[in-house]
């Protein structure tokens, strides 16, 4: 197997056919199905997901921590999942231990921004997965609300894993 490509910028986009397989992805899965989970905006060195207020409502009227929770974590996992897809590693990639951090009350849709914390970069974490057929990346995620400002954060590390060969 040849070493991962090197990335391009992060500002640069994923193809439609690799955003359109993570939505796939996420829309086969029962609870981000009703969620409402959905792929707003992928680059390089962003993942933006969505969801409707409206199905993730709490008895307050404001936004549910749990589905918070899961769709900034989704969002880290998924642009993992994005960067193997474009390098063309099969791998499972999974949350390692995560902290969540609430700020403020949410009253609109929500919006979760995912990227690598920063000091980390893709093609270290892949060439480390190539080699060892395991690699670790710590990452980032918000609820960024339509003023900017950060409802919750999610300081997480994720994990991929390459299948054992048979």
């Amino acid at each position: 197997m040849d070493k991962p490509p090197h990335l391009l910028t992060t500002a640069e986009p994923f193809e439609p056919a690799q955003r359109a397989q993570l939505q796939s992805t996420l829309s086969a899965m029962p609870p981000l199905h009703a969620i409402g989970c959905a792929v707003f905006d992928a680059t390089h060195g962003h993942l933006v997901l969505g969801a409707p207020l409206a199905l993730n409502v709490n008895d307050k009227g404001n936004a549910f921590g749990g589905s918070m929770a899961s769709l900034m974590t989704v969002a880290c996992w998924g642009l993992f999942n994005l960067h193997l897809l474009r390098a063309g590693i099969h791998a499972e990639v999974y949350v390692q231990d995560s902290q969540i951090r609430y700020l403020t009350p949410v009253y609109e849709d929500l919006r979760a921004v995912a990227q690598a914390t920063a000091g980390h970069d893709w093609t270290e974490a892949l060439n480390i997965l190539h080699d060892k057929g395991k690699s670790r990346i710590p990452m980032r995620a918000a609820i960024v609300l339509a003023d900017g400002r950060e409802a919750a954060t999610l300081e997480a590390r994720f994990v991929a894993l390459r299948p054992a060969v048979k």
